[in-house]
């Protein structure tokens, strides 16, 4: 009897507690390999495709796509080592030696019965369990009747069809996630595979679902038949036109509720903790980046005209790293438990992203050892992944510090809440042109408001405002960050 392994959602990041069902990328009766991507499931932050550590025949599905699923829900079953691919076969191409699936899937619908019976589950004898719903307990499982089978492990007799009738009050027939036997035979052999739908971003499919939009119904306007979102909200605007008066009527009757969950689940609860345990306060200065903006075009054109651009967002990155290099009990967290403050020797600077699917923070790894150029590649490359929503988790965890360019909003100041767990946020406003007073006279300057919010616990407003002015005297004068070259 081949052994059945349950694969149970993992923990895909800090923080994250579930995870949506975006794409099953196997079948039931289908051969996986060790390691082989079996769910595309999006997070609160990212679309991550999980693998699977076992490799075998599939034999049960947990979840609906657009369901979500708790972190230690089971997300499918296993039969290890039957019908596991050879190396360099595809999915659900069984290699050789592999026996035959129908006795493999028979073997693995017994082997539940027996786990579910040994703890004491109260299943009727001779049921045979199948997929169930996330969190439920083994007693609401659906159950079928057992096909017979012979000693060679092949299917003896006809499977349950759906038209039996009901077994223990739920319908018989054996839904998207399980199948009998012959049935997964029959899948994985013979039946004729469904074409794939034309869409690749990740966002149309997520807006089609939201809004029960059928993909398959759609003729893409894209290349090829390529579904774009803008097919998706055409169908959804035609599917809401009647529904306009009604929709109207319940907003005048009173109040419109948002479920705090995902993205801005994650964002609430986080910034809540943030209020709650962090004592902190805002300074905050005006400075002129009229030579800051100059050095900028000065290092681009340096580069030649195949160069890479060095982004303004990268040089107040690489500020930051300098001035936290001089005032390094801003790179800390506060232990509450052992009242402890933890002082941390590697930089890793986070900044926030505003994305289609809300505010994100990507993480720069051991951005202290990086210059200008390599800070520049490395937020744009996280960025991008930021708006196609393929950041993985290891990418939106860990910061130590954030970086925080609000000026992009088109706003001067801004008093952020500290990203928890680190100690400090600098925020920089819109550079605009101002009259302000340059070698003695009056001139127009190109200017910016930094704020730097930071937990009083780490230090006092000496080393705040230290930092802070540091940070705007590289502004004000980049070779400041000459001196310490």
């Amino acid at each position: 009897m081949a052994e059945v392994k349950e694969f149970k959602l993992p923990d895909l990041g800090e923080g994250l507690t579930e995870a949506e069902v975006v794409r099953w990328l196997v079948e039931v009766g289908e051969a996986v390999a060790v390691d082989q991507p079996v769910v595309e499931v999006e997070t609160a932050k990212a679309m991550v495709e999980v693998p699977c550590p076992y490799g075998g025949v599939v034999t049960a599905r947990y979840g609906e796509e657009g369901e979500e699923l708790a972190v230690g829900a089971p997300l499918l079953t296993v039969a290890v080592g039957a019908g596991t691919p050879a190396p360099g076969r595809g999915s659900g191409s069984p290699g050789p030696g592999s026996g035959d699936l129908a006795g493999v899937v028979a073997e693995a619908a017994g082997a539940d019965v027996e786990a579910a019976e040994a703890g004491g589950a109260g299943e009727t004898s001779g049921a045979v369990l199948v997929g169930y719903g996330t969190g439920a307990p083994p007693a609401r499982r659906r159950r079928v009747r057992p096909a017979s089978h012979t000693p060679g492990g092949a299917v003896d007799g006809p499977a349950p069809a759906a038209a039996a009738g009901p077994v223990g009050g739920v319908p018989s027939g054996y839904g998207r996630h399980a199948v009998t036997p012959d049935a997964a035979v029959r899948q994985n052999r013979s039946a004729p595979a469904a074409g794939p739908v034309p869409v690749i971003s990740p966002l149309v499919r997520r807006l089609a679902r939201q809004n029960g939009v059928e993909l398959r119904t759609l003729t893409g306007s894209g290349p090829d038949g390529l579904i774009l979102r803008a097919d998706v909200e055409r169908a959804i605007g035609a599917a809401a036109a009647p529904a306009e008066q009604p929709a109207a009527a319940s907003a005048a009757d009173g109040e419109v509720r948002i479920a705090l969950r995902g993205l801005r689940g994650v964002v609430a609860d986080k910034m809540s903790r943030s209020r709650r345990e962090i004592p902190e306060a805002t300074c905050w200065v005006d400075a002129d980046a009229t030579e800051l903006l100059a050095a900028r075009r000065a290092m681009n054109a340096a580069g030649g005209p195949d160069a890479p651009k060095i982004s303004l967002l990268a040089v107040l990155a690489r500020i930051c790293t300098a001035a936290l290099a001089r005032f390094p009990e801003l790179n800390a967290r506060v232990d509450t438990e052992a009242r402890e403050i933890v002082r941390l020797e590697r930089l890793h600077l986070g900044f926030a992203a505003q994305t289609d699917r809300g505010l994100v923070v990507p993480v720069v790894r051991d951005a202290h050892t990086r210059g200008a150029e390599s800070l520049s590649e490395e937020l744009a490359r996280l960025t991008g992944s930021a708006r196609a929503g393929t950041l993985t988790p290891g990418e939106l965890t860990g910061s130590t510090f954030t970086l925080n360019n609000y000026g992009v909003f088109g706003v001067d100041g801004s008093t952020p809440i500290i990203n928890h767990p680190e100690a400090a946020m600098l925020g920089v406003g819109r550079i605009v042109p101002k009259p302000w007073v340059h070698e003695g006279e009056l001139a127009v300057r190109h200017v910016t408001q930094l704020s730097l919010t930071f937990d009083h616990r780490v230090c006092d407003g000496g080393v705040a405002g230290g930092f802070l002015r540091y940070v705007a005297d590289c502004v004000e004068q980049p070779a400041v960050l000459l001196r310490g070259i």
